[in-house]
């Protein structure tokens, strides 16, 4: 998947003095900004001997004559900024979070969160967007700071495709209700007979309180329009995943389109649209607030939603949910984050970028989740539920059914705030969906630079579509969240564990550091140091402990999959998982060295042309290398070189 380059394939030296390759590096770079007195912890716990002295300089004279194909850049850093709003803030901030915080403690939910996000998230977010921006690399050759890795960038590449193609789906459903939303009456606030149910108008206010024994067999219209209606959903598929609808497989084709249309001229068309993927949004959020803070009864879902449960805040299992959540909230660890800042200026302010990210994903959650929490007060209220969480649906059917279901009780133009609401959740989705796609976009033009990007973006979409229109039929939803599951959850939680594992402790703690103050002139703190040397490892690596010791059969709505659908999960798990290892065994046999000794430890060290993309300054970048390895004692031992990977 990644593009070869001579150096890496022959590894031959070229031989230059050391006093000729500091004359031609005379000139300084404007963003090297290097301490002489930091170190380079190596793979395998020892620094190069003096006999690689010739080596080291024949690599810098090679990386200045190594011409490279320029990447291509943001139109301006605004842009970078807005497409990493666009793509962290999506459907999981309107749906998941408020819901997850339900089920765990809700206000309770938000302590552990927080500090998550500080302890987990932040520190990987700024990690991927540091070492892209400083490569100039997406998400599979950034690996070349440790190649025998490369294989976690392949892995995470498989899954973000897995959930590229149906996240368009769910972006077709939301597009069908948004069609819909124009009718009057609103389709889902009636019955029909053609659902042939015990069925109860979403538009009549029923008192939950004096009917519960009428309503234990009764379903709401907006229930059964989203499941027989919308999805036509299957009982099983046991017998198949059946025919797709076609109304569906129409509205599918308007994300595809749009998403075609962003990408057609690359990381430039995508830019531009990232204004209005970001803002536009938030726009709608504040309307449907203020119509929220109007409603009776908003207030009890507001405080309900953020009131703590304190007998709940150590239980482990809500630890857990706040990981799982920072995780994919952020869309850190699958790829996403590092193709962005790939096309970075290299003196990009990410350390700014990052909180304003992180800050805006925390604060958009929240936001969401007074909003619908208001709303679902407010239809507590109407049909005076003795409890908030008889009309609380989980997942999509927090958007698709809980939602629309107040809707149809509104008495003030229930039209427009459902055309408003399924608009935010379409626009937010395709923010997320472009970020995937360009992921896939880069990989393939890294692999094949002479390929146009409106060739590549055409064969992604035609591909993505052909692919979602599974999502389409009376099954999709079994195999959604199966996939989901399989190829994308529990593979990226592996791969993340791997992934910080090899900047941290291969590549170093220490020379990151380095390369920060090199590209940015700044000196990291000690709370980037021991995030990264220990805590957020030590997190990720508990989490994923955590979920194969509590690992249960994967059910759908209590549904149990024919034994084949389990043995191709597992199929789809290992055909992720196993990236890294295969990566790293064709690593080792493409190297040159006669000893497997030396073989072994250069798969694992940066190869020659790692560092900046420009040559100069990735000659002046190899220079500061040499001279910091020079500078390291020897002998040293395993506490010491610990010690020095993190706090050097």
């Amino acid at each position: 998947m990644a593009i070869s380059n001579p150096a890496y394939e022959h590894d031959e030296p070229v031989a230059v003095s050391l006093q000729q390759s500091e004359a031609s590096f005379s000139t300084p770079a404007p963003a090297s900004r290097v301490k002489a007195d930091e170190q380079e912890t190596r793979p395998n716990g020892t620094e190069r001997s003096s006999s690689s002295n010739s080596e080291t300089t024949g690599e810098m004279k090679l990386m200045k004559n190594i011409q490279k194909v320029q990447r291509d850049k943001w139109g301006k850093d605004i842009e970078f900024l807005l497409s990493c709003i666009a793509l962290s803030v999506g459907l999981g901030n309107v749906w998941r979070f408020p819901f997850t915080a339900l089920e765990n403690g809700g206000g309770a939910f938000v302590i552990p969160y927080l500090i998550v996000l500080l302890l987990v998230g932040r520190p990987i977010y700024y990690l991927e967007m540091l070492v892209s921006q400083f490569s100039s690399r997406g998400c599979i050759n950034v690996y070349d700071a440790s190649p025998a890795m490369r294989g976690i960038g392949v892995g995470q590449t498989y899954s973000t495709f897995i959930v590229m193609t149906y996240y368009a789906s769910l972006m077709a459903v939301t597009m069908r209700y948004l069609i819909a939303s124009f009718g009057d009456p609103l389709p889902w606030s009636e019955c029909s007979d053609a659902w042939n149910a015990t069925c109860i108008d979403s538009r009549l206010i029923t008192n939950l309180a004096d009917n519960t024994s009428t309503l234990t067999t009764a379903v709401t219209s907006a229930e059964l329009y989203f499941v027989k209606d919308v999805l036509k959903e299957a009982t099983s598929i046991h017998d198949g995943i059946g025919i797709p609808d076609w109304r569906l497989v129409l509205c599918l084709l308007v994300p595809w389109t749009c998403i075609c249309l962003t990408l057609i001229k690359g990381i430039k068309s995508s830019g531009k649209v990232a204004y209005f993927l970001a803002i536009f949004p938030y726009v709608v959020m504040l309307v449907l607030l203020i119509r929220a803070c109007t409603l009776e009864g908003a207030g009890d879902g507001m405080l309900y939603f953020i009131k703590p449960q304190w007998d709940r805040i150590l239980e482990a299992k809500v630890w857990y949910a706040a990981v799982t959540q920072v995780f994919f909230s952020l869309t850190i660890c699958f790829g996403n984050v590092m193709m962005y800042s790939s096309y970075n200026r290299f003196t990009n302010n990410v350390y700014r970028d990052v909180t304003i990210v992180s800050v805006m994903d925390t604060l958009t959650s929240m936001l969401a989740g007074l909003i619908v929490f208001g709303v679902i007060g407010h239809l507590a209220h109407v049909l005076d539920a003795p409890n908030i969480q008889q009309v609380v649906r989980g997942g999509t059917g927090l958007a698709f059914i809980t939602y629309p279901d107040a809707i149809a009780k509104f008495s003030f133009w229930p039209q427009f705030f459902a055309i408003a609401f399924f608009l935010m959740l379409f626009v937010l989705g395709i923010g997320s969906n472009v970020g995937m796609a360009t992921t896939i976009m880069t990989v393939i033009r890294d692999r094949f630079p002479g390929l146009q990007p409106a060739l590549v973006a055409i064969g992604i979409a035609i591909v993505g579509f052909s692919i979602g229109v599974i999502y389409t039929t009376p099954g999709g939803q079994y195999l959604l969240d199966f996939l989901d599951f399989y190829g994308a959850s529990f593979v990226a939680l592996v791969l993340a564990v791997f992934e910080m594992f090899t900047f941290s402790w291969i590549y170093g703690v220490s020379r990151i550091c380095r390369d920060i103050e090199f590209m940015l002139g700044i000196k990291t703190g000690l709370y980037w140091r021991i995030c990264w040397g220990f805590i957020t490892p030590a997190m990720l690596t508990a989490i994923l402990l955590y979920h194969i010791a509590t690992y249960e059969t994967f059910t759908f709505n209590g549904y149990v999959y024919p034994d084949g659908m389990y043995a191709f999960g597992w199929c789809i798990f290992a055909a992720g998982v196993l990236q890294l290892p295969a990566w790293a065994i064709y690593t080792f046999l493409k190297r040159k060295e006669p000893d497997w000794k030396d073989r072994l430890v250069h798969c694992f060290r940066p190869t020659h042309d790692w560092g900046p993309e420009d040559p100069e300054l990735n000659a002046k970048y190899h220079e500061s290398v040499y001279k910091d390895e020079q500078s390291l004692p020897r002998d040293r031992s395993i506490a010491r070189r610990v010690y020095d990977n993190v706090f050097s």
